[in-house]
């Protein structure tokens, strides 16, 4: 008998085993081509001016470095019970079946910071979740496990109004890819 992986298995049965956020390789390229914009014209403007010399070539290119790390958005990933978030210093990861708060800060540009019974915290870009419905759906079959074994107290608020936008989008993207919006 042929012995698969687990990622193979996973394919098959068609649930994957890891999931990642689809437009992160878009938004890091995009980074990168700003601070690369951004050195490029300080660089300009200073041989311009007639003052580049080698130390200020090193310290833009530094300047440009601090810009790509501040734009370099976090890579967040999902699997059957966990969500991480990796930023650049370091990787946060929570048990969504293992939650006990989830709390919604901002308006426009919402976060999500989720914390397990493990004691970790994790902070996540609520668009993230719009535009990876993969993602969503497994913190939110997380999130259910959590609060059907009693652990999710607070915050069921949020991902009720979480819920309903992103079906909302989704029931909307449906309607119209069918042609009746």
């Amino acid at each position: 008998m042929e012995r698969r992986s687990a990622a193979t298995a996973a394919l098959h049965s068609g649930r994957p085993e890891t999931v990642v956020d689809r437009h992160w390789h878009v938004h890091a390229r995009r980074a990168l081509h700003c601070s690369l914009a951004f050195v490029g014209l300080l660089m300009l403007l200073d041989w311009g001016s007639g003052g580049l010399t080698p130390a200020r070539a090193g310290l833009w290119t530094l300047l440009g470095a601090a810009a790509f790390a501040v734009l370099l958005p976090a890579r967040v990933s999902a699997g059957e019970g966990w969500l991480a978030v990796r930023g650049l210093a370091c990787r946060r990861q929570v048990r969504t079946d293992a939650l006990i708060t989830v709390r919604q800060y901002g308006g426009i540009a919402a976060r999500l910071v989720l914390r397990d019974a493990r004691g970790q915290r994790l902070v996540l870009d609520a668009r993230v979740l719009d535009a990876n419905p993969l993602i969503w759906h497994l913190l939110d079959a997380g999130a259910r496990r959590s609060l059907a074994l009693g652990t999710l107290r607070h915050g069921t608020h949020a991902l009720g109004e979480l819920a309903d936008r992103i079906d909302g989008q989704e029931a909307h993207g449906v309607l119209k890819a069918s042609g009746l919006l």
